[in-house]
């Protein structure tokens, strides 16, 4: 049977109704208890698992350095904020790495992630989503628990098992993207994949406090023995509980099945078919996501990687303070990320605002915003109650562009998402490449002005992605991307 949507009248917007061509009614299944939401719940705990691994090196990387080797900061440029340490953490090795070496150890990861980009969505359209992005957390996992040995054999290794982790954790946002092209219902999309996606910003928010913990009361070693032992679980979890598209999970309901079936009928063509790459490499909005996804992660890998370096050798936080106060950026990005998903879908669903006005108001809080407020962030000297505040509230406004361009993939080509968001995502990965780089090179004395430049570069950059997203972005389905479309959108 054909469907379409229709409206109903409600007291101030109009509610879709998805219908059969028979006019019988296809009932919008219930969100509490059912395999989507389920999905989303325990995807966010694999993207938890995924940053906390991704970041915990930040924190401990504080630990792991020989702070009385010459070129190495002893002491911060403010005033020291902390306690003095315990003795007892003084067990685990530290290294005579110097602050160009730590800014390739600390990007190393992103070398390995942009390889496994474009292959992980392909190889996720063709062969099914599931088992690509578990086995690639798996393989993060597994590396994560040999980092303390390889650190141990020298700054090579770690980098290179450091390389192999990206190469693991590359598959997952596309896989991800590609399961939801045949789990989310189009205008429930911003929420569910800001539920899934917000596991990124949670496991930030708990790895850094709670690695700066157990470097306090421990030693740096156990960071990542903790962390890999949670992916373990996940990964159990991941295994029996989820499936690649809702025809093959074993316990949705039938009701479920057929609402997210029939709400996709005419968005997805079959994944036999051809990938029509000449078309995708000549989209100019998917060209516009590319932009937009790469100057927002400038901003976001930067201080991703640098921001517990700066806390502690700007700002004099101790490393039990480092990773609490370097969490509470995320936790408000986590917070609007999945705020903004529910403002985002009840704009569309029940009010009526177009897809791309949506994408582009999110985009332009989630970029601009952040931009303005990482700016002040430099210039409130040894205020650290400001400096913590003004990061926060940045990275907090960031949390926006969850349903902005960051989901765009699947406005436009929902059958091919998985395919765009590997694309998009290898360019935004060189930030995190060179940006720590380029911010560790441009920080050699650590002073006040040196990280001004950081953070001038870095909103510069955010700047002209929220501009050039606004101007080609796009809000429905590309004509290369389904031969015979029908849009619920504008």
């Amino acid at each position: 049977m054909d469907y379409y949507g229709s409206d109903v009248e409600t007291d101030d917007c109009k509610k879709p109704l998805l219908q059969r061509a028979d006019n019988d009614e296809v009932e919008k299944a219930p969100a509490c208890c059912s395999s989507r939401y389920g999905l989303a719940v325990i995807a966010c705990y694999g993207f938890f698992v995924a940053y906390a691994l991704r970041v915990n090196l930040s924190v401990a990387m504080v630990d792991m350095i020989n702070t009385n080797m010459t070129g190495n900061v002893s002491s911060s440029l403010c005033p020291s904020q902390g306690p003095p340490r315990p003795k007892h953490n003084h067990s685990a090795s530290v290294y005579d790495w110097d602050s160009k070496t730590q800014g390739w150890i600390l990007g190393s990861f992103f070398y390995g992630y942009i390889l496994t980009q474009i292959p992980g969505g392909y190889l996720a359209r063709i062969y099914g989503a599931k088992w690509l992005l578990g086995i690639g957390i798996l393989g993060t996992v597994i590396f994560t628990l040999v980092t303390p040995l390889a650190a141990d054999m020298g700054a090579g290794y770690l980098i290179a098992v450091r390389v192999l982790e990206g190469i693991g954790e590359g598959v997952t946002f596309p896989a991800m993207h590609s399961m939801w092209a045949s789990w989310a219902p189009p205008l429930e999309r911003s929420r569910l994949l800001t539920i899934s996606y917000a596991g990124a910003q949670l496991g930030t928010v708990v790895a850094l406090p709670l690695s700066g913990e157990i470097c306090y009361y421990l030693d740096w070693t156990y960071v990542f023995y903790v962390f890999g032992a949670i992916g373990l679980l996940w990964f159990v979890l991941w295994a029996f509980l989820v499936s690649s598209t809702p025809d093959a999970h074993r316990t949705i309901s039938d009701q479920e099945r057929l609402y997210i079936t029939s709400s996709l009928k005419k968005e997805l063509s079959h994944s036999s078919e051809s990938v029509p790459w000449g078309s995708i490499l000549s989209s100019l909005p998917l060209w516009a996501i590319v932009v937009a996804h790469f100057s927002y992660n400038w901003t976001f890998y930067t201080l991703l990687t640098l921001l517990p370096t700066y806390m502690n050798n700007i700002l004099g936080f101790s490393i039990k303070q480092n990773g609490t106060l370097s969490a509470l950026p995320y936790l408000g990005c986590w917070l609007l990320s999945l705020l903004g998903g529910q403002l985002a879908d009840r704009l569309r669903e029940t009010c009526h605002f177009s897809t791309v006005a949506v994408r582009k108001a999110f985009t332009l809080i989630g970029m601009i915003g952040p931009s303005v407020f990482l700016v002040a962030a430099g210039h409130t000297g040894c205020d650290y109650v400001l400096a913590v505040a003004f990061l926060t509230i940045s990275s907090a406004l960031g949390g926006f562009s969850a349903s902005g361009f960051n989901i765009n993939h699947l406005d436009i080509a929902p059958s091919y998402a998985g395919i765009l968001l590997g694309i998009t995502n290898t360019f935004a990965t060189i930030p995190g490449m060179v940006g720590p780089v380029i911010a560790r090179a441009l920080t050699p004395h650590n002073t006040l002005e040196e990280w001004q430049t950081v953070f001038y570069i870095s909103a510069g950059i955010n700047v002209f992605g929220a501009i050039f997203f606004t101007i080609f972005g796009k809000g429905v389905v590309q004509p290369w991307a389904f031969q015979k479309m029908h849009s619920h959108d504008n």
